[in-house]
């Protein structure tokens, strides 16, 4: 009798296990994007969202500014060479990535998931989760804040420029759209670091509660640009088929990420501290900060585009989340090797 029970007793618990294993900022995103699919925002509702979500993206990257600790960014340029590592994996070989998978439009990608895939290749790297995931593992966290620092101001010039060069004509990089980006981006990110004289201490005390004005922000965008999508027919673009693709892609993507920047780290004489920052700086991307600048860039467009950056964040938590976990668990001698998992866990946005 008992060993009925148990398997019938599991079976039951079962819904209950996998809805633990899920984040709930990703279920969130997930729930919006039904939301915006269910209920999509059109006529005057729509330009009311997309103005909501303009102000949402300014006091985001005001938030940014107001966070960053100049004194800390500083003292970071010390371990030039470690963020030289950091930035050749977010801004030139994910480039090079995106550019090798090219040949897959148009039998397993559309041009609009394709253009997603280039613009996850350009975006910055990720702030939290990068700090998160080194403090874990037991690596150089000053390291990882520096690192993550450093590859969101330079992504705000980076990264359009690098969606112009390799996307071309579907990026809004005109000089209105550069204007737009200076005017949404780049102006509330340098209001925050004037005003940090007076507001750090604020923004230092209320961390949590600002980072669920964060993720509010990032919803509000996700909505914006899905319920737009709607308009364009998003889901006649992408059928399951392409939908397995894209998450192979993003797989492929982050397992040779996460090789590339282990072996280069290694040979390049990197004590285990600095390798794990360069293995989790070098390989995360940032959806923060990747989401607000296709809006930007994209405007209207930006439903397809930003699906395989969303995709792929979720998969660097859980495979992160793992590898961080393992080497916790290691000597500090031993030498880290990322070796992508297939397991899931838990992880924090970036």
């Amino acid at each position: 009798m008992v060993s009925e029970v148990k398997p019938v007793s599991w079976l039951l618990s079962w819904p209950g296990r996998l809805w633990r294993a899920v984040d709930p900022y990703v279920a969130a995103l997930l729930g919006t994007v039904a939301l915006a699919a269910l209920l999509p925002a059109t006529g005057r509702a729509a330009l009311a969202v997309g103005s909501a979500a303009d102000v949402a993206i300014g006091l985001l990257f005001f938030l940014y500014g107001a966070r960053l600790s100049t004194r800390e960014a500083v003292d970071g340029l010390r371990q030039w060479k470690l963020h030289l590592v950091v930035g050749a994996s977010t801004f030139v070989l994910f480039p090079l990535l995106g550019l090798a998978a090219s040949g897959l439009v148009p039998y397993l990608l559309t041009d609009r998931l394709y253009t997603g895939l280039l613009f996850l290749c350009v975006v910055p790297s990720t702030v939290q989760s990068s700090i998160a995931l080194t403090a874990t593992a037991r690596g150089n966290v000053p390291a990882a804040i520096c690192a993550g620092t450093y590859s969101s101001l330079f992504g705000m010039v980076a990264t359009p420029l690098l969606a112009a060069w390799l996307i071309g004509s579907t990026v809004s990089f005109s000089p209105d759209g550069l204007l737009s980006i200076t005017v949404k981006l780049l102006l509330p990110f340098l209001a925050g670091q004037v005003a940090r004289r007076w507001i750090g201490g604020f923004v230092g005390r209320h961390k949590k509660r600002l980072a669920r004005l964060d993720k509010a922000s990032i919803l509000l965008v996700v909505y914006t640009a899905f319920s737009r999508g709607m308009a364009e027919g998003i889901w006649r673009q992408v059928t399951p088929l392409r939908l397995l693709a894209l998450l192979s892609l993003a797989a492929a993507l982050l397992a040779l990420a996460l090789t590339t920047t282990s072996f280069a780290a290694r040979r390049l004489g990197f004590n285990r501290e600095d390798r794990i920052t360069i293995v989790f700086c070098g390989s995360n991307k940032s959806l923060a900060t990747g989401l607000p600048m296709a809006a930007v860039l994209f405007g209207a467009s930006a439903a397809p585009v930003i699906l395989p950056l969303m995709l792929y964040h979720q998969m660097q938590l859980m495979v992160c989340a793992v590898i961080a976990g393992r080497w916790s668990r290691q000597p500090l001698a031993a030498a880290p090797t990322a070796r992508p998992p297939q397991l899931r866990a838990r992880g924090a946005a970036g």
